[in-house]
């Protein structure tokens, strides 16, 4: 192929033939041509000598294409080799890039003709400031300014550029340059300004093209967030802009800029001109969208460029209002403007569009909580003063006064806080447990899939609505009985209005005193009852019931108090699980399960007016009650039960209704055990395997709920069950054994092993619930043995049970060091032959891979002892598969490999074993750890990787090894201690790895990690910095990094909500059980 000699870079490259190549990658030719082609691009571009053709190739070709890729090539090398660069190479790249810019704008047909490639070579140009400026190439901004004086195309085209530079300096810099670069720019930026600020100013008054004022306007969004504040305030720039607000082309961006200016915060200083600012553009606005106007409509039949208006309108009502609404409560004609801005925001609140709803709701819920704090802290004067922002002890008589203002404060906002609260009950997100949906077609139908953004909104609207409430429990309450009679007589009914409604009243449960939430329910559920009476079709009948079972499910504390209500309600939902709607039976067994767990002690007691408890009635009815149901809901059904059981406190009444609870399975169970007894066969039947399948899935359901009270029943089928699952495992590996690898994929294999694991989970589920009792330990994990670890080992490995790793790790956890004689045996049956399962790649077996690093975690935290025991043959599989687990790019594999490393070091670190082991394996582990840190496909693991290398630097220094970590048969320079040689280690490791970094570079960073060692967050910094500047880590996604952090953030805020009644929802919040 003649491309082949593009290769040869000796010579300039043959341009025309360059276009062939790229025309036949893009083009429609054969699948051999174009990956021919690709092939050859890409040598191009991993080539470092290409680059210097650029020029050549720039200057020479007409193919738009072949631009993008020379141009591709060269911002390669900017981004990761320019300050290799020798001088000469440097300018000379600079200057051409400058002079194809200035030549291609300088003239309107060839800067609109080129357009991408100009804002291409925009890109490039910003690339090559951010290593030039301002340090090389001082006078940047002085030429740039001078050169818009020219013309007014080459003027567009360095407002474009200017943009640019301000978006990568302020806005992309985080993880793509180091903070004193960053630092260093931002300094520049604002110390030259003035010269930008004047070029902007002097466009905006004298040019009458729309392209160049509209770019201005775009440059100018793009620097009022960070620039000097009186270049906005002490200039005529204010007044520019509202002057261009009311003009149709200019209003978008204009509101944009107000926008950037209303969310600067700098102190009271510029209060004065905000108040200016913001009445001129209340009046104007009201001549371009007044008041009267239907926004919601508007928005529906809008253009893009409307639609976008009410966009950038509640973004700046919003940032206005976020910073500067205390200076619009000062006088009357100010308030005046408040009201209607506030109006306005209410009013696009109602507009059918997510993000802008998202930008409104945002807002709504920082206004309440701050109105609701200054209400809620009336009652501790110290923190009122600290809302007002008076820094000063308090006299007395002041609180008062404080008071008295407060109040008028909210007086002030108590008209729009009404058709808040209106808004938000109209428009209120569904909660998690609704299963009940309408499809595309109008037909209400089961949820298949949860909406995450839906339950984000979700929590923040349930949030505000609950300060609201606070705020005032009367206008709320009458808000949502008004909308609820409106149902009722039908003025306002439809599927959506009841839906929002109901979902509003579930959402506010636990902010209200109880008297009045007592009253308030009543009345609620009483109407919703008559409701379900009164209306008639199926589907109707549907959405009432998923929201009266959503109503009743988030008050447990009026169902405690009202046993009446309760029963009804119970008894209601057993009505439910007949309704073969689909989604209805389904809630009505969560439903029934989430109640239980907060009413359990109501069933089991003996009620006023009962002859006998509801646990009692319920038990004896159980099997007409479930006849309806399928599998899985029974189930649920009978973890229910179980939990009522549970809470029975005579033990003798507890095991008799355990036993008529499981009298069905229990039947079935010994039925078919018997008939197995005559026939093995008959175990055999598909039929059958299904059967046993259920029996034992509704046992596992009763484990979970019952924990240690579940021992009588488990005693009854243990030994049957272990008979079951060993049969089934020499019938699957005879399957196998006969059909090869497909016969694992069989129905029947696949039911088979189903019974195989819901076995294990059942024994997992009574052994991790049962309460600390040895004596079960001792019962149930001997018979085990053989029948479960047993069969894992003898086992072909499509037919081993990751379930069994798991079951065991769960027993090593729950009895520790109890099991420490077990391990050699575990060892043995399950360690070599599930490694040699999952070391062969990344990919098969995935669940025994996480299972099987849980159980060795379990063995290391619980039984070390066991670990130390090993030979240094299986040590070294342990240390090894612990290294591959962490390799490993599935995040929690390798998270439970790196805390199981930690364990390890730890561990060895306190044992006598410490030099022996940490000579076989510190180097290894460090240049490991150092392998995953540096590469960005574990960036999740950034913590723990920081963590194990703490642990390692302060070993070396710690004096815990007394012996040389390096071998003397091959280092041969006497090295004075362990800490010196790390050091030389670990700058030649990194030395070697990233050639693109100096050696002082790199030597800085290593005694960096030597200073810091003590310090976990200092050391963790350091870190991060190097990461950044070893360029490994530039233009992604670097929030791993900081995920710590945020963990700390989100504790502190549980915290701040468990003080506020309701905004934790009552079935979140572990309380134990108040309903004796």
């Amino acid at each position: 192929m003649a491309a082949e000699k593009l290769r040869d870079l000796s010579q300039p490259i043959d341009v025309p033939l360059l276009d062939a190549t790229v025309s036949a990658f893009y083009g429609t030719g054969s699948k051999e041509e174009r990956n021919a082609a690709d092939l050859i691009l890409r040598d191009l571009q991993s080539n470092p000598d290409t680059w210097l053709q650029v020029v050549h190739i720039l200057s020479s070709t007409q193919n738009m294409n072949t631009k993008f890729f020379a141009l591709q090539v060269l911002e390669g090398v900017i981004k990761y080799r320019w300050n290799a660069l020798p001088v000469d190479q440097r300018d000379g790249m600079k200057n051409y890039i400058s002079d194809v810019i200035v030549k291609l704008s300088s003239d309107e047909n060839s800067f609109r003709r080129e357009r991408l490639y100009v804002s291409k070579l925009n890109i490039i140009l910003v690339q090559i400031l951010k290593h030039e400026w301002p340090s090389r190439w001082r006078s940047f901004i002085p030429d740039l300014v001078a050169a818009a004086k020219t013309s007014e195309t080459i003027c567009e085209n360095c407002m474009a550029i200017l943009k640019l530079l301000s978006e990568e300096v302020f806005d992309f810099s985080r993880g793509e340059m180091t903070q004193q670069k960053i630092k260093e720019l931002k300094q520049s930026l604002n110390s030259e300004f003035q010269l930008i600020h004047e070029l902007c100013l002097y466009v905006l008054s004298a040019s009458q093209r729309t392209e160049l004022i509209r770019a201005t306007l775009a440059t100018l969004h793009a620097f009022l967030s960070w620039i000097p504040l009186g270049y906005i305030f002490e200039s005529p720039l204010l007044e520019t802009l509202l002057k261009f607000f009311p003009l149709p082309s200019y209003r978008n961006l204009t509101l944009q800029c107000l926008t950037e200016v209303a969310a600067l915060n700098f102190g009271d200083f510029y209060n004065s001109q905000y108040v200016k600012m913001y009445s001129i553009f209340i009046l104007q606005l009201q001549g371009i969208l007044p008041t009267s106007a239907n926004i919601p409509e508007a928005y529906a039949q809008g253009s893009s460029e409307e639609q976008a208006f009410i966009q950038n309108l509640a973004l700046f009502f919003t940032s206005f209002y976020k910073f500067h609404i205390r200076v619009l409560e000062t006088s009357q004609e100010n308030i005046a403007a408040l009201l209607v801005g506030l109006g306005y925001l209410i009013d696009i609140s109602y507009v059918d569009d997510t993000e802008v709803f998202k930008v409104c709701l945002d807002y709504w819920n920082s206004l309440v909580l701050e109105l609701f704090e200054a209400h809620h802290n009336l009652d501790n004067p110290a923190a009122t003063v600290n809302m007002m922002g008076l820094q000063m002890p308090l006299l007395h008589g002041m609180a008062d006064g404080l008071g008295s203002q407060l109040m008028q404060r909210r007086q002030l906002y108590a008209n729009p806080m009404s058709r808040l609260r209106l808004l938000m009950i109209c428009r209120m997100a569904k909660p998690e447990e609704v299963l009940i949906v309408e499809d595309e077609n109008g037909n209400i139908v089961r949820e298949t899939m949860k909406d995450n953004d839906v339950l984000v909104q979700y929590k923040i609207m349930r949030e505000t609505l609950i300060y609201l409430s606070h705020l005032d429990h009367e206008d709320t309450e009458k808000q949502m009985l008004k909308k609820l009679s409106k149902q009722l007589n039908g003025e306002d009914w439809t599927w959506n209005n009841l839906n929002t409604l109901c979902w509003a009243i579930g959402s506010i449960s636990g902010s209200m005193m109880e008297e009045q939430e007592n009253r308030f329910l009543v009345m609620v559920i009483r109407d919703l009852l008559n409701l379900c009476e009164v209306t008639k079709g199926k589907d109707n009948k549907a959405v009432i019931a998923s929201n009266i079972m959503y109503v009743v499910g988030q008050y447990p504390r009026f169902l405690r108090a009202h046993w009446k209500f309760l029963k009804t309600v119970v008894n209601k939902l057993f009505e439910f699980m007949h309704e073969t709607h689909p989604g209805v039976q389904d809630m009505a067994c969560d439903t029934f399960l989430k109640i239980v767990q907060k009413c359990r002690r109501k069933f089991v007691i003996l009620q006023v007016g009962e002859s006998e408890p509801f646990v009692s009635e319920l038990l004896t009815s159980l099997p007409t009650t479930i006849i309806d149901l399928e599998p899985h809901q029974i189930h649920t059904f009978y973890e229910s039960v179980g939990t009522m059981i549970q809470a029975e406190s005579d033990p003798q009444k507890r095991d008799e209704y355990l036993q008529r609870l499981m009298e069905l399975p229990n039947q079935k169970w010994a039925e078919i055990i018997g008939q197995a007894r005559q026939s093995v066969d008959f175990l055999k039947d598909p039929e059958v395997v299904r059967v046993v399948l259920n029996i034992l899935q509704t046992n596992t359901s009763a484990a979970a709920s019952l924990g240690t009270y579940f021992l009588s029943q488990i005693t009854l089928i243990f030994l049957d069950m272990l008979s079951v699952y060993r049969m089934y495992s020499e019938l699957i590996s005879a399957n196998i054994a006969e059909g090869g690898p497909y016969a694992s994929r069989t129905s029947f294999v696949k039911l088979l092993r189903s019974v195989k694991r819901e076995t294990l989970k059942l024994i997992e589920t009574f052994l991790d619930k049962a309460e600390d009792q040895p004596q079960i330990g001792k019962q149930f994990v001997p018979p085990m043995m053989d029948p479960v670890l047993g069969d894992y080992a003898r086992n072909l490995p499509d037919a081993r049970e990751s379930e069994v790793l798991s079951l065991f790790a769960t027993i090593i956890n729950k009895y520790k060091g109890a099991m420490i004689e077990d391990i050699p045996r575990i060892f043995e049956a399950a360690f070599q032959c599930t490694l040699e399962m999952i070391t062969k790649n990344f990919e098969d077996y995935p669940e025994h891979r996480l299972k099987f690093f849980s159980l060795l975690r379990a063995i290391a935290t619980h039984c070390f002892q066991a670990l130390i025991l090993l030979s240094s043959e299986q040590l070294k599989l342990v240390m090894d598969s612990i290294i591959w687990a962490f390799r490993h790019t599935e995040r929690n594999i390798a998270e439970t490999g790196l805390n199981l490393l930690l364990e390890m070091l730890k561990n060895f670190q306190a044992s006598e074993f410490c030099n022996q082991f940490y000579r076989s394996y510190f180097l290894t582990i460090e240049q490991e750890i150092f392998a995953v840190l540096t590469d960005t496909f574990h960036k999740p693991g950034f913590k723990l990787h920081v963590s194990v290398l703490q642990h390692l630097f302060c070993l070396v220094e710690s004096g815990s090894l007394t012996e040389p970590l390096w071998d003397s048969s091959t280092v041969t320079y006497p090295y004075p201690n362990n800490a010196m040689f790390i050091r030389e280690y670990t700058i030649k490791l990194l030395g070697s790895s990233f050639p693109n970094m100096t050696t002082s570079e790199v030597t800085h960073f290593v005694n960096g990690l030597y200073e810091s060692r003590a310090d976990l967050s200092t050391f963790k910094n350091h870190i991060r910095d190097f990461l950044v500047q070893s360029k490994e880590f530039s233009a992604q996604d670097n929030k791993d990094l900081y995920a710590e952090e945020a963990a700390a953030q989100r504790e502190r805020e549980r915290q701040r909500m468990l003080s506020i009644p309701g905004l934790i929802a009552p079935n979140e919040i572990q309380d134990e059980m108040v309903d004796s």
